[in-house]
């Protein structure tokens, strides 16, 4: 029997891929558990239909990525910490400070999305990594100052 993947088989089919499997195996465990589907013409314009669904999804965030990043690298995050007598910060600034405070600015942008690449505990300006969307990424300037 011909079936086609709606989603991923660990060592056996991808999503989108169409194998030729034993009768029982497809009815009784792909089809079943929903991993397949018995191909059929009817199941195959769904699957194209779906296909060209997610498509659209994903050129939107692709889109909605690209604008967030001009907005974000125009952006530059101001703290003031406290410090010591040689000019040195007591702590650091944190992912959730920074995303405490784009929020307030009124970006959703979630806390794991933020990327210290080192910790932000001297005065002056740093730069944070955000990733908005696969391969699309935004540095933001923060500031610490007294």
């Amino acid at each position: 029997m011909k079936v086609l993947f709606k989603k991923d088989l660990k060592k056996v089919a991808k999503k989108g891929e169409i194998l030729e499997v034993k009768d029982g195996y497809a009815e009784n465990f792909l089809i079943k558990k929903g991993y397949a589907v018995k191909v059929t013409e009817k199941n195959m314009d769904n699957f194209i239909l779906e296909k060209k669904e997610e498509l659209e999804i994903h050129k939107q965030k692709v889109l909605d990525a690209e604008n967030s990043k001009k907005d974000l690298e125009k952006l530059i995050l101001q703290f003031v910490v406290k410090t010591g007598a040689t000019d040195r910060v007591f702590g650091s600034v944190s992912q959730k400070q920074i995303h405490k405070e784009l929020e307030n600015q009124g970006y959703k942008i979630d806390k794991k999305q933020i990327k210290l690449i080192n910790e932000l505990n001297s005065l002056g300006m740093h730069n944070v990594e955000i990733e908005l969307y696969k391969d699309i990424k935004a540095i933001i300037k923060v500031n610490l100052r007294k």
